[in-house]
């Protein structure tokens, strides 16, 4: 399995980063591609729909995995 990659974002003002593998950041520059948005909009809309439960980078993973399973969240 590859090595988690580090980027780092700014969202809601403040700095983050988050570490994904490289298929998840494969998908989720398809995904932003698809919704016409940078990768930094979209990580700051997961990131303002996810529960406090765990951490940002398993957030993004878990969303890639059910836009994939069901398609783009509805507004």
């Amino acid at each position: 399995m590859p090595r988690p990659e580090k980027r780092s974002f700014t969202i809601g003002g403040h700095r983050t980063s988050i570490s994904l593998e490289a298929p998840f950041w494969d998908a989720l520059k398809e995904i932003a591609k698809r919704e016409k948005q940078s990768l930094a909009q979209l990580v700051q809309g997961i990131d303002a729909d996810r529960d406090d439960d765990g951490g940002l980078s398993s957030a993004v993973r878990i969303w890639i995995l059910g836009y994939y399973r069901h398609g783009p969240p509805k507004p």
